[in-house]
């Protein structure tokens, strides 16, 4: 077997290829976060307005999204191992582009859910398990701070795309504005995708392992299921973004009785920004992290956080508070990649990275509606908060329950 290849990888070097890889993905996550999740409220409100339709109705369509979409992200990882990185950006860029303008032209209820299931398989082709599956074929020693650069484009989706996708919608209403936005993302992103997204260097034996498929996905997921590793960081993390989203999403009707909306509204952007700025600082040390260590101080901080915000009812302590909260946000998506990378056989990278994905998404899923309910039920957000705090530190103590070294998938 020829093992001098990949000695001659530089991953650190600017003109490495993958820098390039991870521009592309930084781009594909600006449209399917700003189109796929930051969107929905967008298309909630916007529906909501023009249709008349009842809340509880476009809610639910989010939900099947969520689900739908968390079934599909399952098999992302053996759909880029069988067809290629390319192949698979170049779906879900065309599977987005045409959810955005199926949602546009939504006029009965029924189409509204038909969009959102064609929304699902662009989500599944543009967000995490994509993007951290495609980026593991060209990274390994620098395969944190690559992630955690890419889903930068989460953020700005969130800061930048949402925005001008509500000023369009003001200018040439909602129908044209999605139409204009399905066009963007052909225009920009399929050139980048084929004239930069090549084959990936084969350190792993990337080509072999596509080919001869040892052990099937199935069989890999069969024993995952059964690990102590995998299970920790999964039920792990599958609880903080439950509690996360849940928090997040009701965190300006929480504020807006307590400081106003507009300081409010600068919490939720110091939130947002300080998820920006703890990934790019993390992406600079968090390959040589203890990576469950760093995840359970992530969880603490933000339980910390909440305590504050539950108690304190100071403008800026609240800001503050929120802002603590924002710096884990961001790197709590790129830290379970990390970790199965580091626990687990290179060669089920990919399944297990999408088993886990869709997993956490099927949990968080639930959290806006559940801390919605708790709040109904108790007359105040005390008691879904202090939920969201009991959830993140069961979380920290689950994620430092350690499986067998370098497991192998037996």
């Amino acid at each position: 077997m020829d093992t001098s290849r990949p000695a001659t990888i530089d991953e650190s070097s600017p003109r490495y290829e993958g820098w390039r890889i991870v521009a592309v993905c930084f781009l594909l996550a600006t449209f399917g976060w700003g189109l796929g999740f930051y969107g929905q409220s967008v298309y909630v409100a916007e529906l909501q307005r023009a249709r008349g339709w009842p809340t509880t109705l476009i809610s639910a369509g989010t939900t099947f999204f969520y689900l739908f979409g968390a079934l599909l992200v399952v098999f992302v990882g053996e759909a880029v191992r069988t067809y290629g990185p390319r192949i698979c950006l170049i779906a879900g860029t065309l599977a987005m582009a045409a959810a955005a303008v199926a949602i546009g032209a939504v006029r009965e209820p029924w189409q509204l859910y038909l969009a959102n299931a064609v929304l699902a398989f662009g989500w599944a082709g543009t967000s995490l398990a994509m993007i951290t599956n495609t980026i593991s074929l060209w990274f390994d020693h620098k395969r944190g701070m690559a992630i955690s650069l890419a889903l930068n484009g989460a953020s700005f989706g969130g800061i930048v795309g949402v925005p001008l996708l509500v000023t369009l919608i003001g200018h040439v209403g909602f129908a044209s504005a999605m139409y204009a936005a399905a066009g963007a993302m052909l225009v920009l992103l399929l050139p980048v995708i084929l004239l930069l997204v090549g084959h990936p260097p084969d350190r792993h034996g990337w080509h072999a392992t596509a080919k001869a498929k040892p052990q099937s996905s199935t069989q890999i997921r069969a024993w995952a299921l059964r690990d102590v590793g995998f299970l920790t960081v999964t039920v792990a993390f599958a609880l903080v973004l439950f509690a996360q989203v849940g928090f997040i999403v009701h965190l300006i009707s929480f504020l807006d009785p307590v400081i106003g909306r507009e300081r409010a509204a600068v919490a939720v952007a110091v939130l947002t920004a300080m998820a920006v700025v703890g990934r790019v600082l993390f992406s600079l040390v968090i390959d040589r992290l203890d990576q469950r260590l760093a995840s359970a101080l992530s969880f603490l901080s933000q339980a910390a956080a909440l305590l504050v915000v539950i108690n304190l009812h100071d403008d800026y302590v609240l800001i503050a508070a929120c802002a603590v909260f924002g710096f884990s946000v961001g790197n709590l998506i790129t830290l379970p990649s990390l970790i199965v990378q580091q626990e687990f056989d290179s060669a089920a990278f990919g399944v297990l990275i999408s088993l886990n994905t869709a997993i956490n998404q099927v949990t968080y899923a639930f959290g806006p509606g559940v801390v919605g309910a708790l709040r109904d039920l108790s007359g105040g957000y005390a008691l879904p908060f202090y939920l969201c705090i009991a959830l993140e530190v069961i979380a920290a103590a689950l994620i430092m329950v350690r499986g067998r070294p370098r497991a192998k998938m037996t």
